[in-house]
C-alpha cells in the first residue's frame, strides 16, 4: 500500500504529486495492467524485445 504523511502547512497539490510519483515507482498501475489482461507469451516477448532495442538505441546515442 502506498501512502504519503502531509507535513503542516504543505499544499495539497505538493503533496499529490509525491504520491503520485511514489505510486508509479512501486508500478502498481503497471502490475494491475498484467494481472487483469491476459497477454500471449509470443506478444510478452515481442514487447520485451521491443524495449530491448529502445534501451539499447538509447545507451548508443548517449555514448556517441
Amino acid at each position: 500500500m502506498v501512502g504519503i504523511i502531509i507535513q503542516d502547512n504543505e499544499p495539497i497539490d505538493r503533496a499529490l504529486r509525491r504520491f503520485k510519483k511514489k505510486y508509479e515507482r512501486a508500478g502498481i498501475l503497471r502490475e494491475f495492467r498484467r494481472r487483469t489482461a491476459f497477454e500471449k507469451p509470443s506478444i510478452t516477448t515481442k514487447m520485451r524485445l521491443q524495449r530491448a532495442a529502445r534501451r539499447q538505441k538509447r545507451m548508443e546515442e548517449e555514448a556517441g
